[in-house]
């Protein structure tokens, strides 16, 4: 049997499966650029995470968000991961 260090808690948890999304745009200074940021909530509230993003990033985020059933989000390499394809497929 292998050594899983314990006690397993929220923090030891690397990986998680997206529950929800948020976009929001913060209003820059005047003549300035606003800020667009994309919250995760993860594991159905079990964990968050705030991104910030440029306009093209958050653009193409929506998109493959409203088109993938299924993401995940590696929380320690900060990497959304788009789609499951079963092993042997």
């Amino acid at each position: 049997m292998s050594d899983v260090p314990q006690p397993v808690t929220d923090n030891s948890i690397k990986v998680r499966q997206l529950s929800h999304y948020q976009f929001s745009w913060i209003a820059g200074e005047p003549g300035k650029p606003g800020t667009y940021t994309l919250q995760l909530v993860l594991d159905q509230g079990a964990w968050e995470e705030v991104l910030t993003l440029d306009p093209d990033d958050a653009d193409n985020l929506q998109d493959l968000l409203a088109n993938t059933g299924t993401v995940h989000y590696d929380i320690e390499r900060r990497v959304l991961m788009f789609g499951v394809t079963p092993a042997g497929s």
